[in-house]
């Protein structure tokens, strides 16, 4: 099957359903060669979104994807570059887990000199902050947008009230208004996606950018015997991240899941790939891949959707169970 695109909510821009992410890989797992093949790969099947945030790998991850994508040479306007700012790169007091103005403004110039660019399409408010006024935020990330260093701005991991807050404050003051939210969304986290942001859709046009759609993994079946060697549940620094993501009641799902993905022909994991892209509410799906082979393994998940009807989805619910 040929790359569905979706607009990004009500904007006037089109995404890949399926798109290319850098959280742990990019500046950790993968180097440059790697990162260049992997996009070549993605690119070449109609991906057309590449995302990125100025944390990941304490900015080696933009340094590396912009390296790349100049070696790679294509032409600017055919890709979408996203990035995302809030946990910083230095411990001063306006420097971390911070959404004011100089903090904004600064890690904007910053990513834009990692990247080697000047402008990203998405730029994300990569977590709300509760001790800056929303308005300080809007406005900054308004005066971003009409300054031309970004496209759109949007939200990551914000609730339906920070983010309904936001489009008012920008409503009302006449600024650019937040597009697009990048929540996690997969068979196990799925109740902010399905329920709580419902309302948002229609009334503001909230575009969905989807991360971890495996689970960190789990969702491929690898972890059912342990932890692979140089898999990402394996990488120092992550523990949090094993113990939030490998539970029992998941691993006996996915045992369940396994067998429906069997009865498909199908590996794991593309069956929950194209589950995430099933639900018409996200634009894109962003996938990870440490291995180029990865990232065209990962897009076979377009084939799958058309045999996703409601008995089959039914199926695969009930096995996952009614999850978060």
């Amino acid at each position: 099957m040929d790359m569905q695109y979706r607009r990004l909510g009500s904007a006037g821009i089109r995404t890949s359903v399926f798109s290319l992410g850098s959280w742990v890989t990019y500046g950790k797992q993968v180097d440059m060669d790697a990162a260049e093949a992997s996009l070549r790969i993605a690119y070449d099947a109609g991906v057309n979104f590449f995302d990125n945030a100025e944390a990941y790998a304490g900015g080696a991850a933009e340094e590396l994807m912009g390296a790349a994508l100049k070696r790679l040479g294509w032409r600017r306007g055919s890709y979408l570059v996203s990035t995302k700012i809030y946990w910083g790169l230095h411990d001063g007091p306006n420097e971390k887990n911070t959404l004011n103005r100089k903090r904004l403004l600064e890690g904007i110039d910053g990513s834009l000199k990692r990247l080697g660019m000047d402008y990203v399409d998405l730029l994300y408010c990569h977590r709300p902050d509760p001790d800056t006024p929303i308005e300080e935020t809007v406005w900054a990330m308004s005066d971003i947008v009409a300054s031309g260093r970004a496209m759109y701005w949007g939200t990551s991991e914000w609730s339906a009230e920070q983010i309904r807050e936001a489009w008012d404050v920008a409503d009302r003051c006449k600024l650019r208004k937040p597009q697009m939210e990048q929540p996690q969304y997969n068979l196990f986290v799925r109740n902010r996606v399905e329920k709580e942001y419902s309302r948002l859709y229609d009334s503001i046009g909230l575009g969905l950018t989807t991360w971890s759609p495996l689970a960190s993994g789990v969702l491929t079946g690898k972890y059912l015997k342990g932890i692979p060697e140089g898999s990402r549940l394996s990488l120092k620094g992550y523990e949090w991240l094993k113990e939030a993501t490998l539970t029992h009641a998941r691993i006996d799902a996915v045992r369940k899941l396994e067998g429906i993905a069997k009865d498909l022909g199908v590996p794991l994991a593309r069956l929950a790939l194209a589950w995430v892209a099933r639900n018409p509410r996200v634009s894109s799906v962003i996938t990870g891949a440490s291995r180029p082979e990865q990232v065209a393994e990962n897009l076979k998940a377009l084939d799958l959707l058309p045999q996703l009807d409601d008995a089959v989805v039914a199926r695969i619910e009930d096995a996952a169970g009614p999850g978060e």
